[in-house]
């Protein structure tokens, strides 16, 4: 935090997002918004009155919806005060409009819906002169009517769906509206789907797309910080290139991760977590955190010239820092239950479970090393038996997802010990739970699930996963959590299966022995009973059925010329 006040002019023509913004700031001391604008000639006219009394503007964020409104407003106020810092705080700009942007002197630039923490950042970076730039990976300028439109239907989808999101977190509500709010939520992120999948671009222009959101530039200081920033624009097409190798590669991916974790993370798999039995706001309290930690840890190795070979070495230690790390963040580390007539610290009895966490969960996070030496050292990404460099659309992809899983596996761990000592405790499930899972039945039920869901996992589930040379993640999605599987060889943890894990390889591998030939079997041998039934069998039951008919026709047709002939004769004898 800065001990200098940093006096703000905020210009925005949407007055849920100015209300939006002035709220969160209050929670940052040496932040304070003077005066607020929504539109460009009050903005004039305030800057003027501002900087010429003595209270003061040290920074304009100006966030009006028409990008072109936007530059236009900071060249008219570059011209009039050219020493006035000015933030733009808009939409993602394509590559030609942040270009613009720079060749007016704008001092940074952040994307809406960004975490609050990253636009602190902005503002307190571009006052200072230091400069905040987010898009790292640029958006190619599209002027096709289907590009349009897709953008501005996930802009106005993406605002609306971020003052959604601030208002569920931050405005008290009955029940009843927190119902509204959060089907209006689903809504919007089944709208936002939609119109990615309903107006889709291109694989590369989309991976850049939905990555720009939340995308942190290059951080450098005055002249120089402006001469990288131009290297950046010129050479985003060469994404290994050395101008990109900084200490803050991995940003774009953790902040694509962090916006992503303010849509959908409800469990849409079949597979119960951990982390379920938390309610909503809980939950995302749990995992931005956990997303930060591995943010600090990443900047730690990294200051400690940790090298690569070191890494598979320190992983158990680096695992089980990041769980207490993030332990001790969401509970507190001076958290204290009453148990009975015994008060425990939280922390303290949930830490002394670090030996079974790591061997139940956080040891069976996969890839977690090839993704840290990913994104510490930039080596290359193994994607089905295909290396690909860093910053590559497909690295970048798979990059996320093991980051995503990553942080869901460690949420887990920091629940399971609490659900193994403090489960039915009412403050607990006051301060933590979903209100459907408060009953003390269905907590059992719900640890129940869990239990059996490790078991088969132990003895089968993982078994097969190995076998089929596959590993299976938790990824985030708009709509909630899902489960993929992804191919990685895995011949050496095959050899070493022994036990019940090893019959059960044996088992699939018998079944896929003898499942084709069986297969081929029971088709012929149907098909020669169907035979039989139908050609042999049939078509004699349908020759005796004949014969019978044809022998009841014949005795019929018989009878009736014998009672025909009878009547002949009586009628002539009559006669």
């Amino acid at each position: 935090m800065s001990d200098r006040l940093v006096q703000l002019l905020l210009v925005d023509d949407d007055p849920i997002f100015r209300l939006g913004l002035r709220t969160a700031l209050t929670s940052f001391p040496d932040l304070q918004v003077a005066a607020e604008a929504d539109e460009a000639r009050t903005a004039l006219e305030i800057v003027a009155r501002l900087r010429s009394s003595d209270s003061g503007l040290d920074l304009v964020v100006v966030g009006l919806r028409l990008k072109s409104s936007s530059l236009e407003l900071c060249q008219q106020i570059q011209t009039q005060h050219p020493n006035l810092p000015l933030l733009l705080l808009t939409s993602p700009l394509t590559a030609s409009e942040l270009s613009a942007a720079q060749g007016l002197g704008i001092g940074g630039y952040g994307v809406k819906g960004s975490p609050i923490a990253e636009i602190v950042r902005a503002i307190r970076q571009t006052a200072t002169g230091s400069g905040y730039w987010q898009q790292l990976i640029l958006l190619p300028a599209s002027n096709t009517w289907r590009n349009r439109l897709r953008r501005s239907g996930l802009e106005q989808i993406d605002r609306t769906l971020t003052e959604v999101n601030y208002g569920l977190q931050n405005y008290p509500m009955s029940t009843l509206d927190r119902w509204v709010w959060s089907g209006r939520r689903r809504e919007l992120a089944a709208a936002r789907w939609l119109v990615r999948h309903l107006l889709p671009v291109g694989d590369a222009v989309e991976s850049q797309e939905e990555r720009a959101r939340g995308r942190e530039g290059e951080r450098a200081m005055g002249r120089e910080g402006e001469r990288v920033r131009g290297e950046l624009l010129t050479q985003t097409s060469n994404p290994s290139s050395s101008s990109l190798t900084t200490r803050r590669d991995w940003d774009s991916i953790l902040e694509s991760t962090r916006t992503q974790l303010h849509f959908g993370i409800d469990n849409l798999t079949k597979t119960p977590l951990e982390i379920d039995i938390l309610r909503e706001e809980k939950k995302r309290e749990l995992l931005i955190p956990i997303l930060g930690q591995v943010s600090k840890l990443l900047d730690e190795l990294r200051s400690s010239e940790v090298q690569p070979e070191q890494l598979a070495q320190k992983l158990p230690a680096i695992l089980q820092d990041l769980w207490e790390a993030s332990t001790i963040e969401f509970f507190g580390k001076y958290y204290t239950v009453v148990v009975g007539d015994r008060e425990y610290e939280l922390v303290n009895v949930l830490l002394a479970d670090v030996a079974i966490v790591y061997r139940e969960i956080l040891e069976k996070i996969p890839l977690v090393e090839e993704l840290f030496a990913h994104l510490l050292f930039q080596t290359k990404l193994a994607i089905d038996n295909t290396t690909y460099e860093f910053g590559t659309p497909e690295a970048i992809q798979r990059s996320e997802v093991l980051l995503q899983n990553l942080i869901i596996q460690v949420a887990n761990g920091v629940i399971q010990p609490l659900l193994n000592h403090f489960a039915d405790l009412e403050i607990v499930k006051q301060n933590f739970y979903h209100r459907r899972l408060i009953s003390t039945r269905e907590i059992a039920k719900f640890r129940n699930n869990l239990s059996w869901k490790y078991r088969l996992e132990k003895y089968f589930g993982e078994s097969e996963a190995i076998f089929e040379s596959k590993y299976y993640l938790f990824v985030l999605s708009d709509l909630g959590i899902k489960k993929i599987a992804i191919y990685a060889p895995r011949t050496e943890e095959l050899e070493r299966l022994t036990g019940i894990r090893l019959l059960v390889s044996l088992v699939l591998e018998i079944r896929d022995a003898i499942a084709p030939r069986l297969k081929t079997t029971v088709v012929f041998v149907g098909t020669a009973i169907v035979y039989i039934l139908t050609q042999v069998i049939g078509r004699g039951l349908g020759l005796i059925g004949r014969g019978i008919l044809q022998g009841i026709g014949s005795a019929w047709q018989e009878t009736g010329f014998k009672k025909n002939s009878f009547t002949s004769t009586e009628n002539k004898r009559q006669s």
